[in-house]
């Protein structure tokens, strides 16, 4: 079963157990899955692929964080705590992140196969990384995890 087929049967569920802010979230992410299949040119009907799937719930979920972030500052801690309920719903569709060993192994053996000696080249680095962990990665603890090694 893909990503798209399941958050619909799990957007059906929602509706069955009357989950209204799970619902919403679930509808949200359908009509952002619709939105990239027509931006790359398919229609409504086409299927999306796991990958796309993915990279659309990494931006939602990186959008509700955002959004957290400044109805935090904001003051309006009402608003960042439905946020965080979204968050919560989209996490559970995506893949399980790596952890920062994982990542450190990964960039020590990138920055030792490049010949990276200083900190000039770190751009570099955290590209390469990124691209090895296969989209497995947060890019803020990626970038944390290279300028450690520095």
């Amino acid at each position: 079963m893909t990503i798209a087929e399941q958050i619909r049967a799990d957007m059906k569920e929602a509706l069955k157990n009357k989950e209204s802010e799970r619902l919403t979230t679930l509808r949200s992410v359908i009509t952002a899955f619709m939105n990239e299949v027509i931006a790359n040119g398919g229609t409504p009907q086409s299927e999306i692929s796991d990958e796309v799937a993915t990279t659309v719930l990494k931006r939602a979920v990186k959008q509700r964080k955002d959004a957290m972030e400044q109805f935090s500052a904001g003051g309006r801690e009402d608003l960042a705590a439905n946020e965080q309920l979204e968050l919560d719903v989209l996490a559970a569709y995506l893949p399980e992140m790596m952890s920062e060993d994982a990542i450190r192994e990964i960039a020590e053996a990138k920055k030792a196969e490049m010949g990276i000696t200083d900190k000039s080249k770190m751009g570099i680095l955290v590209g390469a990384v990124m691209k090895d962990c296969a989209g497995n990665a947060d890019g803020q603890t990626v970038s944390k995890v290279v300028s450690s090694l520095f």
